[in-house]
């Protein structure tokens, strides 16, 4: 069990609440909580009920917030799937190991078998670590969870459109053989190191949601008398959409609605194994999403909850996404933190919590341990990169300014009548001009304030000729100084 003394009152008037928190903080030792990390696919900032879902609701998710600490300025590292992952798991803004984009079925590259991910740090101080559902860190066997610190792995090695059959379900072969689906390979389905099925058809796709959950219940049942590390990164709710029977035709909203109540269900039934198992307590329970949404496959997307555009963008509907984390008795519950934090900070947070030793290489998170022990006082972190493509610096922000720097932009807009879950029309954008934004007013982005307050301006340019000098920036032509190379394939 976790070896804390402490919180005391939790239920006290709030200065009691402040006092014993305070005292937390001081008192705090290394200690081994079961950590559960679930890790959604396009799901955006208002897809949950508490940010606004509508049309179907999420009353699991609910529960874990009200049960724990909502973070309403947490964002991904990057907007797009393997840099995303790639952060998360290394502490790393995802440029500075060679990752960008989304890794293809025919990458060369992947995950850098000399980087440090969550599940090596963990399992170096005895915790038994799984991942199930969405790896997309290098298909090839070098790159694979398990040569990179998990003792068990099964799911998908990429993304779930990444098969040779269009949106309809109908194979591409018998319909457009100049599509670039006919590149795709049938996607496979992998347990430890090898290939076990195929996911071939959308009736596939509809088991993958309870599939996993089966999986990841089952891993918790067999290892409840461990230190364990789950890594539970589902394949939904990136299109192709795939849902159960038992939830299909559920909601108002359609199919995603239907997707979005089967993942709720399934959280329910992680949490259930917990609570089943007397785990509840001694468990972190960490939930988020890789990027927003895919905003051009219509209503086969989620929504931003009015934040400007969404996947593969570094604007705010892009990288701001759901975080909720719950540790009972630990972090105080039905709490709200408006504190800037970001993927990259996972993994020094779990080393701090644990004792773990943190990687020798140069990571970029902090802990934020002491927003999760409910330190109003605490700022861990005032700063986020947003980098995008292969290494193009798009903005940085210090606490809540934003500065908007020019580059290419492809804004995912006007989707065709009656085409959900088919790619809408994209326009092409660009930003040509330095923007700034007050994102505690103005967090759809809309209002560009820089002429305004070009002393803030100012301070932030300078925060960007650090990242350049360290990070680098392809638009120009700054090469950095600490970035290192991905994984090849021998």
């Amino acid at each position: 069990m976790t070896d804390l003394k402490y919180i005391i009152g939790m239920g006290a008037a709030s200065l009691g609440a402040v006092q014993a928190h305070a005292q937390a903080y001081e008192s705090l030792k290394p200690c081994t909580p079961n950590i559960v990390l679930i890790l959604m696919d396009d799901m955006g900032y208002g897809d949950i009920g508490r940010t606004g879902a509508n049309q179907y609701e999420t009353p699991n998710l609910d529960r874990l917030a009200n049960q724990g600490m909502q973070f309403t300025w947490y964002y991904c590292p990057q907007a797009v799937s393997s840099a995303s992952r790639a952060g998360l798991l290394t502490g790393c803004y995802p440029n500075r190991i060679g990752i960008s984009g989304a890794l293809m079925p025919w990458a060369q590259i992947g995950i850098n078998p000399d980087e440090t991910t969550i599940a090596e740090m963990l399992k170096s101080i005895g915790y038994h670590t799984g991942i199930i559902g969405k790896w997309h860190l290098g298909h090839h066997k070098e790159f694979l969870p398990l040569q990179n610190g998990f003792d068990e792995y099964c799911g998908l090695p990429y993304s779930n459109d990444m098969w040779p059959v269009d949106f309809d379900g109908v194979p591409i072969r018998l319909k457009d053989t100049t599509s670039i689906k006919m590149k795709y390979p049938a996607l496979p389905l992998i347990e430890g190191n090898e290939k076990v099925g195929e996911v071939r058809t959308l009736a596939d796709q509809d088991k993958l949601t309870t599939k996993y959950t089966e999986i990841a219940v089952r891993f918790i049942e067999n290892h409840k008398t461990d230190k364990f590390f789950l890594y539970l990164p589902h394949s939904m709710v990136h299109v192709p959409l795939g849902v159960s029977e038992k939830f299909r035709g559920k909601s108002k909203q359609g199919m995603y609605g239907d997707v979005m109540m089967e993942v709720d269900w399934s959280i329910g039934e992680v949490l259930k194994a917990l609570e089943r198992n007397d785990l509840e307590k001694n468990t972190l329970v960490i939930f988020t999403s890789d990027n927003g949404p895919w905003l051009n496959f219509g209503n086969h997307a989620g929504t931003t909850g009015g934040l400007r555009e969404g996947k593969g963008t570094s604007w705010e509907g892009g990288q701001r996404v759901p975080c909720i984390m719950r540790w009972p008795g630990v972090i105080p519950a039905g709490t709200v933190c408006n504190k800037l934090a970001c993927s990259i900070d996972i993994l020094p947070t779990l080393a701090q919590i644990t004792g773990a030793k943190l990687p020798d290489k140069k990571i970029d998170g902090v802990s934020i341990l002491p927003l999760l022990l409910g330190d109003k006082d605490a700022f861990p972190r005032h700063t986020i990169y947003y980098y995008y493509r292969q290494n193009s610096l798009e903005g940085v922000q210090k606490d809540y300014w934003k500065m908007v720097l020019p580059h290419p932009c492809i804004s995912y807009e006007g989707v065709e009548p009656g085409k959900d879950g088919w790619p809408g029309k994209t326009i092409n954008t660009k930003v040509d001009r330095t923007e700034l934004y007050d994102l505690r007013r103005d967090p759809g982005e809309r209002y560009d304030v820089a002429a305004m307050y070009p002393e803030i301006v100012t301070e932030l340019q300078s925060i960007a000729a650090e990242a350049r000098l360290d990070l680098g920036d392809e638009i120009t032509n700054a090469p950095g100084s600490n970035r290192r190379e991905p994984g090849r394939i021998k």
